[in-house]
């Protein structure tokens, strides 16, 4: 459980423009385990502050966690650029926190991470585990049909991998949302771990919907209740 409930943390994804600007968005969902009764609830928004830096926010809540992330990045000439990160995890397993600072004039990563020091050189491309959905948003609505980034977590840089399975319709309770779906690739000799993952093709490629099954069977989904795109209402058919 606390696997998918970090997962669900790193893909409440961020709506972007099919061209290489970003925009504000607003989006809640609701979160259940199959295999518990329980379920929770999670907000996630991207702003564009006074000094044009972006902000992401998100929070999640439920019966017995909780979870902060925010992240700051820039556009440059297409290019993502993280500037900070900071997540902080309570009430599920150890607490966990982690502060990063992405300098790009000495390329280094800076900070903590559970407490231990963070030095990680820094390429172009490199991502941390929030901003790597922008590049993912992009590149489905660019057409791509797999993808892979370089995200800093601690002290590691990791691979994550995707491919675009196909196009379905998702009903949500903001209607029916003609989506794409899109799967985490990983070794399955290494992990059988599965993700899924579909984002609304009209809504800037906001994340609707995502299911996680874990090795042992364990079934988690989360499901968009409601979301703004730059300022308009999401809304299916």
């Amino acid at each position: 459980m606390r696997r998918a409930l970090l997962f669900a943390c790193a893909l409440f994804a961020l709506p972007l423009a099919q061209a290489s600007e970003l925009q504000p968005f607003s989006a809640s969902y609701t979160a259940d385990w199959k295999q518990l009764p329980m379920s929770g609830t999670a907000e996630r928004s991207l702003t564009q502050q006074s000094n044009g830096v972006w902000k992401l926010s998100f929070k999640a809540s439920m019966m017995i966690a909780s979870l902060t992330e925010e992240s700051t990045l820039t556009l440059d000439k297409g290019t993502l650029l993280p500037q900070s990160y900071n997540f902080e995890r309570s009430g599920l397993g150890k607490a966990k926190k982690s502060n990063l600072d992405f300098d790009w004039t000495t390329k280094m990563v800076t900070g903590t991470d559970r407490g231990d020091p963070v030095k990680v050189p820094l390429n172009t491309g490199m991502v941390d585990k929030s901003t790597y959905q922008l590049a993912l948003q992009r590149d489905v609505a660019a057409g791509k049909k797999s993808m892979s980034y370089q995200v800093v977590d601690g002290n590691d840089v990791d691979t994550y991998d995707f491919r675009v399975l196909a196009s379905e319709k998702v009903e949500t309770k903001a209607g029916n949302i003609d989506a794409i779906k899109v799967e985490r690739v990983r070794d399955p000799t290494q992990n059988k771990r599965t993700t899924v993952l579909w984002f609304a093709k009209d809504w800037d490629y906001l994340l609707v919907r995502l299911q996680q099954v874990e090795t042992d069977g364990k079934e988690y989904n989360i499901m968009l209740l409601d979301g703004k795109v730059n300022g308009k209402s999401v809304k299916g058919s």
